[in-house]
């Protein structure tokens, strides 16, 4: 190939790990042949997404980011695998103990920083720990940090040095849990380099296994976020998953409902008090996020006239294509509840003796948890 470097046609993308190619530029690691010349490459997709905060979608399929996993079952490290806080379900592997093997893993909650800061972090540690038993996967330990601003950081540093025993690292992922961020964090507190990897509020930016030397013999590894179509980021627009993602602390929510009323989250979920005495119902969800108040009897007609309208997210372009919402019930006894909106946030029983029913997609069931506040 005349004026072509072929020998740096086998690097691959600083970003995102791809694969460097000049043939295609709607594939991964696509780069111009004049981009050949810099000392450091990046693809367009990873270029677009720095300077312009822009992301293209490659055609890499769910297997292909499942089958790159499963490569670390072949080796002997570390699994460090974050979840979102706000989205325990929707951003949990389910099948990352048969993708990786015998490997010790240790659990990581990100975005703590935004939760109230009367959380019972204790209750939420114990209540990741056995939720993930529940799903067939056993931690060694959990933690809560935030990648964004540095909170829990040492405390992981220091558990990932111990925990490893001088072997590799394997970060793991869904989309969307900040686990570029927290890389670029941990590398640079350990080693003062800035942006390792390219983030992105968006799913889908790390294209394949990026190397960062530990030391001479170890390294850390970025591998591919697992596109869980369980998350609700995936039937968001852009700008409505800017809506739905909290980027302060949440601020509670306070309602006073009879028996009969109905609160709508945007017009992404539903909460009905359904029986029991006047009480308090506490909500939790990014503060730009609206809540509507209307009568139960009434709530089905609202929905149909005005989603995507005043009840939005998702925006009136995207309603259609949003799942048709499905019930829950639960009843509420003695202890203060919290019922569970899987990336959104959820709602507090206070009172006790209620009968309340979650509308949410069939796909991201709500479930229920002792009150973590």
């Amino acid at each position: 190939m005349e004026g072509i470097d072929t020998e740096r046609l086998d690097d691959i993308c600083q970003g995102c790990g791809a694969p460097i190619q000049t043939i295609n530029e709607d594939e991964a690691g696509y780069v111009p042949q004049s981009a050949l010349k810099n000392d450091t490459i990046i693809c367009k997709r990873c270029f677009r997404l720095k300077h312009y905060n822009e992301v293209q979608d490659v055609s890499y399929t769910d297997q292909d980011f499942v089958d790159m996993l499963s490569q670390i079952s072949k080796t002997k490290g570390l699994i460090v695998k974050l979840v979102d806080v706000f989205d325990f379900n929707g951003s949990f592997i389910k099948s990352l103990h048969r993708l990786t093997g015998d490997n010790p893993i240790i659990l990581i909650g990100n975005k703590v920083d935004l939760l109230p800061k009367s959380t019972n972090v204790s209750k939420l540690r114990q209540w990741m720990k056995k939720s993930a038993a529940d799903l067939g996967l056993v931690v060694q330990d959990v933690f809560l940090i935030s990648a964004s601003t540095g909170q829990g950081m040492d405390q992981v540093k220091n558990a990932i040095e111990s925990y490893r025993k001088k072997q590799d690292v394997y970060v793991v992922g869904s989309t969307n849990v900040g686990k570029s961020t927290f890389i670029n964090r941990l590398i640079n507190e350990s080693t003062g380099t800035k942006d390792a990897i390219t983030t992105s509020y968006f799913p889908g930016t790390t294209l394949g296994f990026i190397e960062i030397p530990l030391d001479d013999s170890t390294a850390l590894y970025d591998t591919p976020g697992v596109i869980n179509r369980k998350q609700l980021s995936h039937y968001m627009s852009d700008f409505d998953l800017k809506t739905i993602t909290p980027t302060k602390e949440i601020k509670p929510r306070v309602y006073q409902l009879q028996e009969g009323q109905t609160l709508y989250v945007g017009g992404l979920a539903r909460f009905d008090f359904v029986k029991g005495e006047k009480q308090s119902f506490v909500c939790y969800f990014a503060n730009q996020l609206t809540i509507h108040r209307t009568k139960l009897d009434n709530a089905e007609n609202l929905y149909e006239k005005h989603v995507g309208e005043m009840l939005t997210p998702p925006s009136k372009e995207n309603a259609t294509e949003y799942p048709a919402l499905k019930e829950q019930s639960f009843k509420v006894k003695d202890n203060k509840t919290d019922i569970v909106f899987p990336g959104l946030g959820w709602i507090t029983v206070t009172g006790n003796h209620a009968t309340v029913s979650a509308h949410s997609p069939d796909i991201m069931p709500v479930s229920r948890r002792d009150a973590l506040i």
